[in-house]
């Protein structure tokens, strides 16, 4: 039986915007501990692009979304031995205040002028920020690697 991690996975993670900024947490607990990053997670069996996006924002953060969109898709391997699959989505936040629901995983939440979002943050953020700038949809491993960089 191969090891898990000899498999990619499929990660979702949701650039979600209100009044000009866009929400991030400070991860920690797993890959990229530290860095600011969307909320988002893995795609459960059968469950849809959109409806991930939508539980893993209310699962962590407790805030609704709207207008969900697809952003960019991503293959990555700059946190080997870990691999995904990395499907970017975009949505504008519809209600709630963040508030942090899973401390073992998230260390706060905070709004951030697009412009203003550290270079060290989560690969994941920079692609999904320069997805929005640029209007890219598509990283394999070279491009996302230099953009995350």
């Amino acid at each position: 039986m191969e090891n898990q991690q000899s498999q990619p996975r499929v990660g979702i993670g949701v650039m979600i915007l209100k009044d000009g900024k866009v929400l991030l947490g400070t991860r920690k607990g797993s890959h990229g501990a530290g860095e600011l990053a969307f909320p988002g997670g893995h795609l459960d069996y059968m469950e849809s692009f959109e409806s991930c996006a939508r539980r893993e924002t209310l699962e962590e953060c407790a805030i609704e979304i709207e207008n969900v969109c697809f952003q960019f898709v991503a293959n990555l391997q700059r946190y080997a031995p870990k691999h995904y699959a990395h499907i970017g989505l975009i949505a504008d936040w519809k209600s709630g205040e963040p508030k942090v629901l899973e401390p073992q995983k998230c260390d706060g939440w905070g709004w951030y002028d697009l412009d203003g979002v550290p270079k060290g943050s989560f690969g994941t953020t920079r692609l999904g920020i320069d997805a929005y700038k640029t209007g890219r949809n598509y990283y394999d491993v070279d491009e996302a690697n230099k953009t995350m960089a």
